[in-house]
């Protein structure tokens, strides 16, 4: 009978010893997968692109991920590729007038879109940002790494936003059809 109560613990401690390790190996499975997931290894350089395209400026909204913020511009009717500059700058100057335009925010980003926020056949206002003010529409109070987002100018084709970072971090830009998306990324992960 001893013999058998001895045999029973073993085989218990064995199991839990089995079980706390699949623990241990469940959970480094699951942060390798979120490490991957937010893989984050764009840079902070100048990331800038020609296009072929210059059709109007529509919208601009955000939005928040797991591993980045997001900004979004609306180019409705792009059938081509849009240009634009995007980098980090000490300070935040309106194009044309070279007006300083305050940011919040440890950086500022500064995105140059190839695309005015008016129509060019007639003039009219397709997208209602002003000079040095806040984005229209949009609200980055709670965002992780987003601070504030101002409006620059359109000036000669291109519109011009100033974007508020809560430090010099990470980020891409690509187009996905008549969207320009920039994210900008909450930390540095390789």
């Amino acid at each position: 009978m001893r013999g058998l109560r001895k045999a029973t613990a073993v085989v218990a401690l064995a199991a839990v010893g089995i079980m706390g390790t699949a623990g241990v190996a469940g959970a480094a499975t699951q942060s390798a997968a979120k490490a991957t997931a937010c893989s984050t290894a764009w840079g902070s350089t100048l990331k800038s692109a020609t296009g072929t395209d210059t059709e109007p400026l529509r919208n601009v909204r955000t939005g928040r991920h797991t591993c980045f913020d997001r900004i979004v511009f609306d180019i409705s009717g792009v059938t081509g590729k849009v240009g634009y500059h995007v980098g980090y700058v000490n300070r935040f100057y309106q194009d044309g007038s070279g007006k300083y335009i305050p940011v919040k925010g440890g950086a500022i980003l500064q995105i140059i879109v190839n695309a005015p926020s008016y129509d060019p056949a007639t003039i009219e206002q397709t997208y209602p940002g002003k000079g040095a003010q806040p984005l229209p529409g949009v609200n980055v109070s709670g965002y992780k790494t987003f601070r504030d987002a101002k409006f620059g100018a359109s000036y000669e084709g291109q519109s011009q936003i100033g974007l508020g970072v809560r430090a010099r971090l990470p980020f891409q830009v690509f187009q996905n059809g008549d969207r320009l998306i920039v994210d900008v990324a909450h930390t540095w992960t390789g």
